[in-house]
């Protein structure tokens, strides 16, 4: 008698989202470079030079110590959130009460899904710039929102078109995001968008979630939403030190608001994780006493040369860019004779064997643009700058 065995399937949110594009991309570099091609990856921001000497060196004196590897509290430990509140009142000029507005994070992709958890039901609308960070669409598909994108575009200098905001249907939308200085465009943070996002967030009672980690990637202005008079009553900001103190693989960031809103997130995080290794949240406290000199040299100097040697392989691949753009990146416009981005980002990677990102996973937006990370070594943008020369007859 043969067995009627059931076909276990996984659950239906899955059909919301794909794998993580570099994850997936990823693999078939991997495979590349198993089979002796040696792929440069100028795709993801993943910085490349170290943090601090000090910061490594507080890490290994207190992971040295007998009592420090017990469970944390999820809150973080008081001497972090006494530096973060340091750090803001010190580059930003915002005042912060270390208790009770500012929450520790495992990375900001950790705090985007605890802060929809903590303010988004399934059903509700939450606001979504196109071009954006992938993971504002997918952690809110996975979670049962409805996205409803915002357009940026080059003709308002991909800051949000405030008219086309207000005609769109806002009943239900309960969060937005926003990330200035802005990843994938580069586009500067401005003073003007704050405070128009901060009134449109009070308008509309809609909590207004600006992602600020490039703050210090080739610029010299510090902005921060919570600047902004009142922006604390209906303003989210993270930020992280991925980028800004060069420990991406550190996995620790920040969230500032008033002081109901991070109760309410921590009530979700509390169920979910048991706070970050104290050593580490030591380390993490030094490094945001770093130097002015050291962010000189490590976020402004070393990305400025950097940057050169990028736009000079957008001029190879006859992409078009604006020079004002900030950040770890640079954002170009692809030649009107390629049907799609791919056509160009594809034979790049197998005829030069460089890998760049395709915009088109930043949003629709994005099809017509190329990204070229500057987390790579100077040697490194060069040979790739002299593999796509040497390729050029391949894709042009």
């Amino acid at each position: 008698m043969q067995e009627n065995n059931p076909t276990i399937q996984p659950a239906d949110r899955l059909q919301q989202v794909q794998e993580y594009y570099f994850s997936r991309k990823g693999k078939e570099v991997a495979r590349m470079n198993a089979n002796g091609m040696d792929i440069i990856s100028l795709a993801i921001g993943s910085p490349d030079m170290p943090p601090s000497a000090e910061t490594v060196q507080t890490l290994c004196r207190e992971a040295a110590k007998d009592d420090a590897h017990g469970y944390q509290p999820t809150a973080g430990i008081p001497q972090l959130r006494q530096a973060m509140a340091h750090f803001y009142a010190r580059w930003f000029g915002v005042e912060l009460n270390p208790d009770t507005e500012i929450q520790p994070l495992i990375g900001s992709k950790e705090g985007i899904l605890h802060t929809t958890l903590a303010f988004v039901n399934p059903g509700d609308k939450v606001l979504v710039p196109n071009p954006g960070y992938p993971t504002y669409t997918s952690l809110s598909k996975l979670l049962g929102c409805h996205i409803v994108n915002y357009n940026l575009s080059p003709d308002h200098g991909w800051q949000p078109d405030f008219d086309e905001l207000e005609g769109l249907d806002l009943q239900g939308v309960k969060l937005m995001w926003c990330n200035y200085p802005n990843m994938p465009t580069g586009a500067p943070a401005r003073r003007e968008t704050y405070e128009r996002l901060v009134d449109f967030a009070r308008r509309h009672g809609i909590v207004v979630v600006n992602d600020n980690p490039y703050s210090f990637i080739l610029g010299h202005e510090h902005l921060s939403i919570l600047q902004v008079p009142g922006a604390k009553e209906c303003c989210i900001e993270f930020n992280s030190m991925s980028k800004s103190h060069n420990m991406p693989g550190w996995r620790v960031g920040m969230l500032a608001s008033n002081a109901q809103f991070v109760s309410w997130i921590l009530k979700v995080k509390s169920n979910i994780d048991s706070g970050t290794f104290r050593p580490l949240q030591l380390a993490a406290a030094q490094a945001y006493h770093n130097t002015d000199a050291w962010h000189e040299e490590a976020n402004v100097e070393v990305y400025a040369r950097r940057r050169k040697l990028a736009g000079q392989i957008m001029d190879a691949l006859h992409c078009t860019y604006d020079p004002a753009q900030v950040g770890m990146f640079l954002w170009g416009r692809i030649p009107d004779r390629y049907a799609q981005v791919e056509d160009l980002t594809e034979a790049v990677l197998h005829q030069a064997r460089v890998f760049l990102t395709p915009g088109f996973i930043f949003g629709s937006n994005g099809a017509r643009y190329i990204r070229i990370s500057l987390c790579a070594k100077e040697e490194k943008l060069a040979e790739a700058l002299d593999r796509i020369h040497k390729a050029a007859d391949c894709f042009h």
